[in-house]
């Protein structure tokens, strides 16, 4: 199974109070930060909702 690299490029002033959970619960906190998870349907579905904040790297 692949990992998914996701760093947050813009910020989440504006966005409502899912996308801030989704956020949230990927870790991410602050513009420019990086996690790396598993790639998996869950959260692919979390980076859908979140994607205009967000870039995504395959690995």
């Amino acid at each position: 199974m692949s990992n998914v690299r996701i760093e947050q490029v813009k910020s989440r002033n504006g966005s409502d109070k899912p996308q801030l959970a989704t956020l949230q619960s990927l870790g991410l906190r602050r513009i420019g930060q990086t996690v790396e998870y598993p790639d998996t349907p869950q959260l692919r579905g979390m980076i859908k909702r979140v994607a205009h904040l967000v870039k995504v790297e395959e690995g």
